[in-house]
């Protein structure tokens, strides 16, 4: 499941919901992704000691400490910007751009998988947290046992899988233990979306009251899935804690608490919390006990709240932030001869490095929508779904709606940052840009095409048409999209759509709305007279995080809460199962479903627009998935 703010897709940048660079397309089509501008960085000597502030998203603070949460609670600002840095997952990933595992900055070794599969053993390597504790199998236990007694409180629970498909859990020692399935998984698919959710918990938290003794709250000991009860009683204490877990609209009191509390001052990871303002300004400094491998420069890392997009873009004008976001108006577009990617001529010293997140950008159609004819079954018909893809031109799209700064999707694998996911065949658009073949494409299924008008199903009065099952003569291809005013990205990108779309006489209404009345609205249904949005854009597109693999049983699979549209098909149900138990690719996967067009494929938006101090190294390249690694930051010399 996506983090409910994709990280680095900013308010005043562009929202991400949740997820490898091949080729970004240019204003001249180059197969790279758009430059720096070139740094006048005086020398690469790297120096110790120095503050980097950071600029935090407009708007959003990252303002709840316990790294196990509810969907309320969590976002990927929260996780990215305070969780990570205080408490390590037990995976790690996003390695040198590309989203792929980190062994070197895990807490445990690559899994083991034996049994056919079944049986997967995790070995920890040698961590301490900053009581002095070693980071251990039992503290994987906790989060396990939390999950098993909390799993409807977990944002990722998905009914089926993690925690459901373990059978139980031995430890084989200290340092070691092993899972035991409830049948075969494929390793990559296991790994990347079910032990990627896991971040070990310190005993010291195993408690249901401030000053009881480690432990003592029986949930970390205990056997995997033996101890609902008592792990729920320290869910309910430490979450209370964390502050107020539902938060109605309101801000976390809790957050200026933080750094005094012994509790959320045990951690793993490189950074701990120094200060908080209940503003959002986070003072971090490092973790003299941290054991990986790279260890703070800084003295400290601090990060500054921002009312607005505007506000944010100040800061970086006068230069009191070192690391900040540029919003869509204020970048301006990428060199068409270049590739470069300039800076605002009103920033200094500052280097713009745009990123492009483990995300896909699309419009998903509702297929069970009663609306224009009703909508449902005409988005049924898979002619209709690729004239309307034949109207998508990405690469003018990405050149002059999204300036340059967009990534092509031609399928459910992200075509950037690169991957080892992406088949040779998905690298290639099925559907490139073909007005004549769409509008052929509906006259041959007997529809009365009127460009620039409103195209028309012709009714031969047999009560039968060719336009399809349910298709009704003088059923019109005219649709509503629900989008996202507060999406800067998206009001350009839909006008241009539109107007292509226009050439074919499917004619199109843009309905303004907000995200989470988006959210609210464009749900899955059986049909009636509520089932009536038709298409939707919430601006939030989705980021494959922290379920890294993109198998797609979340998004394309029947039934599932995230196929928002109810797309169904039992050749791709297929074919994600095979992903999911079968140590096989995501090849036939991708490229059936980059052909049946479930969504509309769009490009999607930089992630961010990051803006890097040019006497700032180790902040490029920037992790696919937004974490943070600010212990990798330092100034040169």
């Amino acid at each position: 499941m996506p983090r409910c703010d994709v990280r680095r897709r900013r308010r005043g940048g562009r929202l991400g919901a949740a997820l490898l660079v091949v080729s970004l397309v240019l204003a001249a089509c180059s197969p790279h992704p758009p430059a720096a501008a070139p740094s006048h960085r005086p020398s690469v000597v790297r120096t110790h000691g120095g503050t980097v502030r950071y600029a935090e998203p407009p708007g959003v603070i990252p303002d709840y400490i316990f790294p196990f949460m509810t969907a309320t609670n969590d976002s990927t600002t929260t996780v990215d910007d305070l969780q990570d840095l205080l408490y390590r997952p037990l995976y790690w990933f996003g390695q040198d751009g590309e989203p792929s595992l980190d062994p070197s900055l895990s807490l445990a070794e690559p899994p083991v998988y034996s049994d056919d599969d079944q049986t997967v053993t995790v070995s920890l390597k040698t961590y301490r947290w900053s009581d002095g504790e070693t980071v251990d199998a039992t503290d994987v236990v906790f989060f396990l046992n939390l999950l098993h007694a909390e799993k409807n409180n977990w944002p990722d629970y998905v009914p089926g899988q993690f925690p459901d498909d373990v059978r139980s859990i031995t430890v084989d020692g200290p340092q070691q233990l092993t899972l035991s399935l409830n049948r075969s998984y494929n390793p990559s698919w296991f790994t990347g979306n079910e032990l990627s959710q896991i971040t070990p918990l310190p005993t010291a938290w195993d408690v249901t009251s401030l000053g009881a003794a480690a432990g003592s709250g029986g949930c970390s000991a205990a056997a995997y899935g033996s101890a609902d009860g008592a792990c729920q009683a320290v869910y309910t204490f430490l979450s209370g804690q964390a502050g107020n877990v539902t938060r109605p609209g309101g801000p976390n009191t809790a957050l200026p608490r933080y750094p005094a509390s012994h509790l959320w001052q045990v951690v793993d990871g490189p950074w701990r919390l120094q200060a908080a303002t209940a503003s959002g300004t986070l003072t971090f400094v490092p973790n003299p006990h941290y054991g990986g491998p790279v260890k703070p420069l800084l003295s400290s890392f601090v990060e500054v709240p921002f009312a607005s997009a505007d506000a944010e873009f100040d800061a970086l004008a006068a230069g009191t932030v070192d690391v900040g976001y540029l919003s869509e108006q204020d970048v301006p577009p990428v060199d068409s001869k270049t590739g470069v990617a300039p800076n605002n001529p009103q920033l200094g010293d500052y280097v713009l490095s745009p990123l492009y997140g483990w995300s896909l950008d699309f419009l998903p159609y509702n297929f069970s929508s009663t609306g224009a004819g009703p909508a449902g079954r005409i988005f049924g018909q898979l002619y209709i779904r690729q004239a309307i893809q034949l109207l998508v031109d990405q690469p003018a799209l990405i050149r002059n709606a999204l300036k340059g700064y967009g990534a092509p999707a031609y399928g459910p694998v992200p075509i950037e940052p690169v991957s080892p996911y992406l088949s040779a065949v998905a690298r290639a658009n099925p559907y490139p840009y073909n007005p004549a073949q769409a509008v052929s494409l509906l006259r041959s299924h007997g529809w009365n095409v009127a460009p620039g008008a409103e195209t028309t199903c012709a009714d031969p009065g047999n009560g039968a048409t060719q336009c399809g099952p349910g298709v009704a003569g003088g059923a019109s291809l005219s649709f509503s999209i629900l989008y996202d005013t507060d999406d800067p990205w998206s009001a350009p990108v839909l006008q241009a759509e539109k107007a292509s779309w226009a050439r074919a006489g499917i004619t199109v209404t843009l309905d303004p709305s907000t995200s989470a009345a988006i959210s609210s609205d464009a749900t899955p249904c059986s049909g009636g007279s509520s089932c009536t949005w038709e298409l939707a854009d919430p601006g939030t597109g989705w980021s494959f995080d922290p379920a890294t693999f993109p198998s797609g049983e979340e998004l394309f699979g029947t039934g599932s809460a995230q196929n928002v549209g109810s797309y169904a098909d039992f050749v791709d149900d297929g074919l994600i199962a095979a992903t999911e138990h079968t140590p096989t690719d995501l090849t036939q996967y991708q490229e059936y479903l980059g052909r049946q067009l479930p969504v509309v494929f769009q490009p999607a938006p930089a992630a961010s627009l990051t803006e890097i101090r040019d006497t700032l190294t180790g902040v490029t390249p920037q992790n696919a998935l937004g974490a943070l690694t600010p212990e990798a930051w330092a100034y040169t010399g």
